[in-house]
């Protein structure tokens, strides 16, 4: 959705400053996962129309690399410069793919979520890009009654997206290929990602701005790897050593 609005914007505004973007997605999906081979497919789709985009493709780039495993994060993490830790706060019970771009030097913007939560602690919020609902407001919107087509009525880009995704403007014509997503979205968007949404794009403004004076974008890099050791396998082995296998 980020990336669908980004292309619009570039498009809508060519008078306006972007910062070149490439936005990398890693994933795979088990044979029988419907809903996840047609998310990696809307992904190759949008991305088929944005790098072939004369007004966009020099601003914007979308590359999914298949089978993701380690051969690959061996390449991609210490190439990013921003790391998306994402999950709708209180689902992702830890994480280490997040502590590894952190040690190469990439910044994160995640939730308050999992181990987005251990690693803010120690690279400070000056360091670390939050946005989103905190677990207590997701219990919260739920124990209401969330209701997904309230932000599809009163939000512009949350309707553009998913107007262009349902009118077939990424697959061809093709109104019925991507609805599962579309009626998942507005039907029960389980994860909250439309009430996140707008927390996220400003976010990502944010970032955008940052990396505009790449001396300040170079010193939070630096920051991230100097606090980011407690993290590290020399650590974490020390611990087990101690604390488990009772060794010295």
């Amino acid at each position: 959705m980020h990336a669908i609005d980004l292309y619009f914007r570039i498009k809508q505004n060519p008078h306006e400053t972007f910062i070149p973007r490439t936005i990398i997605f890693g994933g795979k999906a088990a044979p029988s996962y419907f809903m996840a081979k047609l998310i990696i497919k809307l992904i190759n789709q949008v991305g088929e129309i944005v790098n072939h985009d004369k007004e966009t493709k020099d601003l914007l780039k979308i590359v999914f690399l298949a089978n993701y495993r380690v051969s690959l994060a061996e390449k991609i993490i210490p190439a990013a410069d921003l790391s998306e830790q994402i999950s709708l706060a209180g689902t992702e019970a830890s994480g280490t793919g997040n502590m590894k771009f952190a040690l190469n030097g990439a910044l994160t913007i995640g939730t308050l979520d999992g181990a987005n939560i251990e690693m803010l602690e120690e690279i400070g919020s000056d360091n670390f890009f939050i946005f989103g609902l905190k677990t207590a407001e997701v219990s919260l919107l739920k124990a209401k009654g969330y209701h997904p087509y309230d932000y599809y009525n009163s939000n512009p880009k949350i309707k553009q997206i998913l107007d262009s995704i349902s009118d077939g403007y990424f697959s061809q014509g093709d109104k019925d290929l991507f609805k599962p997503i579309v009626d998942n979205l507005l039907g029960s968007d389980y994860f909250c990602l439309l009430p996140d949404f707008d927390s996220y794009i400003a976010c990502q403004q944010s970032i955008s701005d940052l990396y505009h004076n790449q001396e300040e974008w170079t010193k939070k890099s630096i920051l991230n790897v100097a606090r980011i050791g407690k993290f590290s396998s020399d650590r974490t082995i020390r611990d087990y050593a101690g604390e488990i296998w009772r060794l010295h």
